[in-house]
């Protein structure tokens, strides 16, 4: 018996990207990137963040409720982005769905301030416990649309939001939900985490004076596999997916298959040569449908170099001589940690909705498909757990 569909009806987001999905969708048109350059302690840094419009709408979010004044950008891009979804979907507030939004680092700013307040009077504030817990997104959340389903957070590094929507998708299928709201949720941009991707080797190092180092303009250069150096860059953001079990009036696009696998572990944030992770969670995803179907892929490709070159060998081995087009969204918005999965469906629904691919301005694609009919979404973390979501458009 054929399972029953899973529809994406909706989905909210904000991101440095934009704020509705009509200028989410203008933003991915123009070949330009947004990354800005940013004071992190005592230097100056690449970074993708919100805008000076969306930073206004989060501020006003915050002085709405005296509850909220307290919490951490992460959690507030999440209500943010959650109450737009719901209102798309036509879900109400008091529904019963489930809601299982997650974060690579939840609550980093506040973490951050907290710890440094302890170090400097040996005491902290009487919220820094409740505000930075990982439960942090979903619980606030649930209260502020007054959900009686299910309320669930993790983490799993960067591919957080697509754990979330493999979560989702298992809920709906063993039909203890008809309804549940996935996604991510990620406010990294603080000096301590800039540091540590620092210290990895992986940051971007592009300075505007030193253009002639060959990156044309462009800080970060995912999906340019003759790089030499990593050019990971962070942005900021959350992406919120409603899913509803069959086919609605609303569904914008339909979760053909999902499939998830687990690096044999060699390094703690290594990932073989050819991803076996990425192939395995690739073919799974494709269950019986033939790779040649499949009409472009969102990398996940953070940028780095050996993330990227894996990803891409991984993708020849599965798609042999026909590979799909290819894209990313990173060189363009940075990477949003455990947010970055849910802004990669994004994209591809935005593609498959509006049938035009989004193409990386410095990369050449051996394939162009005339049509858009399914398109493969995916994610990897520190440790080697990778995601891949299969979307096909509503027929």
């Amino acid at each position: 018996m054929k399972e029953q569909p899973i529809s994406i009806t909706a989905i909210g987001s904000i991101s440095p990207l934009g704020k509705t999905s009509g200028e989410t969708w203008e933003s991915y048109l123009k070949d330009s990137h947004l990354f800005e350059q940013k004071d992190f302690g005592e230097t100056k840094e690449w970074a993708a963040p919100l805008s000076k419009d969306s930073k206004e709408e989060i501020e006003q979010l915050r002085n709405s409720d005296n509850k909220y004044k307290s919490l951490d950008d992460s959690v507030l891009f999440a209500l943010y982005a959650s109450r737009d979804a719901i209102a798309k979907a036509g879900w109400k507030a008091g529904d019963d769905f489930g809601v299982n939004i997650g974060s690579s680092r939840g609550a980093t700013a506040l973490f951050e301030k907290y710890h440094q307040e302890f170090l400097e009077n040996n005491r902290t504030a009487t919220l820094s416990s409740p505000t930075t817990t990982l439960g942090n997104i979903s619980s606030w959340v649930a209260h502020d649309l007054k959900t009686k389903g299910p309320e669930i957070s993790h983490s799993i590094t960067c591919s957080t939001a697509l754990h979330a929507v493999l979560n989702g998708v298992a809920w709906l299928r063993s039909g203890m939900a008809n309804k549940f709201l996935v996604g991510g949720s990620e406010a990294p941009l603080t000096p301590f985490t800039i540091a540590q991707m620092k210290a990895l080797k992986i940051y971007s190092q592009y300075r505007e004076e030193n253009a002639s180092e060959g990156n044309g303009g462009f800080p970060s250069r995912a999906l340019d596999f003759e790089k030499e150096k990593s050019t990971m860059i962070l942005g900021e953001g959350a992406s919120v997916i409603c899913l509803e079990k069959g086919l609605t009036e609303k569904t914008l696009a339909v979760i053909e298959g999902v499939g998830y696998a687990t690096e044999p572990l060699r390094h703690n944030i290594s990932i073989s040569t050819d991803a076996e992770c990425f192939q395995a969670s690739m073919k799974m995803a494709l269950g019986e449908i033939h790779p040649d179907e499949v009409d472009a892929i969102v990398m996940h490709a953070p940028g780095t170099v050996k993330g990227d070159i894996s990803e891409y060998k991984a993708i020849e081995k599965v798609f042999c001589n026909n590979l799909p087009f290819l894209t990313t969204n990173k060189w363009k918005v940075g990477h949003t940690f455990g947010a970055s999965g849910a802004l990669s469906i994004e994209l591809a629904v935005l593609m498959l909705q509006e049938q035009q691919l989004i193409k990386v301005p410095f990369v050449t694609n051996a394939s162009a498909p005339g049509k858009l009919g399914k398109i493969l979404v995916n994610a990897v973390g520190f440790g080697g757990n990778a995601v891949s979501i299969l979307l096909s458009r509503k027929v």
